[in-house]
């Protein structure tokens, strides 16, 4: 892959960052690229950044115009994402505010003491995104679950040399999330990959000072209108970080207590907790299958061992049921692996 991608320079220029230095940046799991764009001047003026973070998202494997949709309408509706200072959707370029590198993930590890704090300002924000009107954004339907959930048994039972009941996987998820659907009537934005590597801990941090006004929103360019808990499954079973259980009691109560939620919110929780992890087990394998990427079956035992705890609540019993029937306990002990 070559360091710059065909187009960089001019568009650079076309943004007022001629003079930049160009930094690449490790990226995700996605096409996507990143740079960072430093002046040595520190910005012509006090009122220019001396940064800024440069995104390829090239068509037709990515689409930058969801990112630039919901950033706006975050920002529109008070909460932090990071400022656009230049686009061009068609050619996959978009020039944004540098939210510097303290992630959450990283800053929590760090300071182990704060790590409740931390997670009551993300849960906060939440609270406060939830109290917003829904996004203009695609609504997150039974189809979409069903796709979702799939990729399990598209790419995980192959890959472990099961031969499943498909048909059978299908139908228990349709009778299990048909109540997660109802209470969607009533729906809140969710950015469906809100976590601690998605949170940005903007500039002025202390130990001390962890406040929801402080943290930056990335990676949100799949939002959807759907559930209040799925945000909260992203960020109390998250895939890359180690929550402890009693952490993850502890901030659902916060959020129980500030939003209020309908109806069977625990079910609806563990619905959507066992629905995202079946989906992340899927995706996990498809990276180290198909783009060659096995760094993330390391993850897969976590995600598989929350799923678990998800299946044990008495509204997944259908798809716990198929998966007794379909997944032999010695590969569910060993928390979903090995698949290399």
């Amino acid at each position: 892959m070559n360091e710059y991608p065909d187009g960089l320079e001019r568009f650079v220029a076309k943004a007022g960052w001629a003079d930049a230095q160009i930094e690449p940046i490790p990226g995700d799991a996605s096409f996507r690229r990143y740079f960072r764009l430093r002046r040595d001047d520190g910005g012509r003026s006090g009122a220019e950044p001396s940064t800024a973070m440069l995104m390829h998202a090239p068509p037709p494997e990515e689409d930058p115009r969801p990112f630039l949709n919901v950033a706006h309408w975050l920002t529109n509706h008070g909460l932090r994402a990071p400022a656009i200072f230049a686009e061009d959707a068609a050619r996959g370029w978009v020039l944004t505010e540098d939210f510097g590198d303290s992630r959450m993930r990283e800053w929590v590890d760090a300071n182990p003491a704060h790590e409740r704090a931390a997670y009551e300002a993300a849960i906060d924000t939440l609270v406060e995104l939830h109290r917003k009107p829904v996004g203009p954004f695609p609504e997150y339907d039974m189809a979409t679950y069903r796709r979702e959930v799939g990729l399990l048994v598209d790419w995980y039972a192959p890959a472990a040399g099961l031969d499943v009941d498909v048909d059978g996987y299908g139908a228990a998820w349709s009778e299990v999330l048909e109540p997660v659907i109802a209470r969607q009537a009533a729906p809140v934005t969710a950015l469906r990959d809100y976590h601690a590597e998605n949170i940005m801990l903007l500039s002025g941090r202390t130990n001390d000072d962890v406040q929801p006004d402080a943290q930056g929103l990335i990676d949100f360019q799949d939002a959807l209108v759907g559930h209040p808990a799925y945000d909260l499954v992203s960020l109390l079973q998250d895939a890359r970080r180690e929550v402890s259980t009693e952490l993850e009691d502890a901030m659902l109560a916060r959020y129980r207590d500030k939003a209020a939620p309908r109806g069977d919110f625990a079910a609806d929780y563990a619905r959507l907790g066992a629905q995202r992890n079946a989906k992340i087990v899927g995706i996990f394998t498809r990276l180290h299958r198909r783009d060659g990427k096995p760094r993330y079956l390391s993850l897969i035992p976590r995600v598989w061992q929350a799923m678990e705890r998800d299946l044990a609540h008495p509204a997944l019993g259908p798809v716990a049921s198929w998966f007794d029937a379909n997944i032999p306990a010695e590969l569910r002990e060993l928390g979903g692996g090995p698949l290399a």
